[in-house]
């Protein structure tokens, strides 16, 4: 599992990228050249590229209208053809195998390197340095884009997170605690926890369970105190390994704020976005998610920032890490070597030119404040700090969350070591923890072995199955 340290530098909203980053429905299919009125080629090359999620406001598709005019206009050999997409797990590979993708699209870091060695999407390493700052970027970011080769298959677009600890400052402050020094151990945590659901009667801290994400942060707390879910050898074999003492720890300290502490609430069903609901709501007053996750409080649950704390999640141990991730552009391995540097080209501009450019992080940033979206949430750098600095300056004016209030998380994520996700099998991994975890939260006595063992050998099979098919 690769790992590595590097500092995350306040940059600007996720949200306000993609409202911009995802629109206007056409699902007609791309062609690599068009032809012209007397039945000759004109050269075009048309490329399709990911949308708005189907059902964005008519204001989010005029804004990326605006943006593939303005593009076309800088590239006249270019035509852009927008599709509505959202990348989903339960989708993907159908969507994949169908040949339905675009030509550039969207994946998580945790498909990049699968795709790439089942020859999935495209080798983009020649590439390379036709990108902004000749390609130089992050090698703690970039590196979720290699395949096995060394060869760059994706680029770092957007949504680049850690996973931090979300804090309630309202209910901090009427359980007795002081919002501005939060918990900086577990046992910091579950004391914390106690106070909140003794004084305020909330779940003093939540935890997801469900639909894949009760094993993503079972895998957080593992990383956490040292430990790994998933190992791969030298050659190249991954091997379950849920089994281990810091997941067992993780699901001890779980059991005990649920059966001695009674500091979780009544709720063990929370997946990604219901926790969030039940945050914004205030009714947790502690949970762990990705920095980035301030941008849907404020934006789909609306939440008031004022009650927002955001803090490093506890790191125990000398191999204690943080569970990294994020989203990257990938180009379809069907599309013709034309549309391949017309890809470098929109992505360029569509995700990285505001990294490098002050008129455009300007209009970004000034589009965003107009849409009443997020400006400046933190996200690990794409490029160098020293890049990201200046960004951060030319966006400050227009920066409207409370950058204070994420400081004890923004001051140290530096010195905290990133670690990828399991990188095989990695959503039917998460699945065979979710009931583990489900267990641990409504059954007092349920044993941690046993149920760690039964899941190990479902993670192993998933595993093996992955493996199986990289090799067909």
């Amino acid at each position: 599992m690769n790992s590595t340290k590097k500092s995350l530098a306040v940059l600007g909203s996720a949200m306000g990228l993609a409202l911009l980053v995802s629109g206007c429905s056409n699902n007609t299919p791309a062609n690599t050249t068009t032809p012209d009125s007397t039945g000759g080629d004109s050269g075009q090359v048309t490329l399709t590229v990911v949308g708005l999620k189907a059902g964005s406001t008519p204001e989010a598709y005029q804004g990326l209208a605006q943006q593939v005019s303005d593009f076309e206009a800088k590239n006249p050999g270019i035509k852009i053809v927008t599709m509505d997409y959202e990348w989903k797990a339960t989708t993907f590979a159908a969507d994949l195998a169908g040949g339905t993708l675009p030509d550039v699209y969207e994946i998580p870091f945790t498909d990049s390197k699968t795709l790439a060695a089942n020859n999935q999407i495209a080798d983009l390493n020649s590439y390379l340095d036709q990108f902004p700052y000749k390609g130089g970027f992050n090698d703690a970011v970039l590196q979720y884009g290699k395949g096995t080769d060394g060869h760059v298959y994706a680029i770092p677009a957007k949504s680049i997170y850690g996973i931090g600890m979300h804090y309630n400052r309202d209910l901090f402050t009427k359980a007795g605690l002081d919002p501005d020094k939060p918990p900086t151990t577990w046992d910091q945590v579950r004391t914390a926890a106690k106070a909140i659901a003794d004084k305020t009667g909330q779940a003093g801290f939540c935890q997801m369970t469900s639909s894949g994400t009760g094993g993503w942060q079972l895998t957080v707390d593992t990383y956490s105190r040292g430990g790994s879910v998933e190992t791969v050898g030298s050659d190249g074999k991954a091997t379950a390994t849920v089994t281990n003492d810091a997941t067992k720890a993780a699901l001890q300290y779980l059991k005990d704020l649920r059966w001695t502490d009674n500091s979780m609430g009544s709720n063990f069903t929370y997946d990604w976005g219901s926790i969030n609901q039940a945050f914004a709501a205030g009714q947790c007053g502690m949970y762990t998610s990705g920095q980035d996750v301030y941008v849907s409080l404020v934006q789909s649950n609306d939440m008031d920032p004022k009650i927002y704390g955001l803090t490093m999640i506890p790191q125990d141990g000398p191999k204690a890490g943080v569970l990294g991730g994020g989203t990257l552009a990938a180009v379809n391995v069907k599309a013709t070597d034309a549309q391949k540097e017309a890809a470098v080209k929109w992505i360029t501009y569509y995700y990285l030119d505001r990294y490098s450019n002050e008129a455009a992080a300007v209009a970004q940033a000034k589009l965003t404040l107009a849409n009443d979206q997020p400006v400046g949430v933190p996200e690990l750098p794409i490029f160098s700090d020293a890049d990201y600095a200046n960004y951060q300056e030319w966006i400050k004016p227009y920066v409207n969350v409370p950058l204070d209030q994420m400081t004890n998380f923004t001051s140290k994520i530096g010195d905290a070591t990133l670690i990828n996700e399991p990188p095989v099998a990695t959503q039917d991994v998460y699945a065979s923890l979710d009931p583990v975890v489900q267990a641990v939260l409504t059954d007092q006595n349920a044993s941690i072995d046993s149920l760690l063992n039964d899941a190990n050998a479902v993670a192993q099979r998933a595993i093996d199955k992955a493996a199986a098919g990289e090799e067909e």
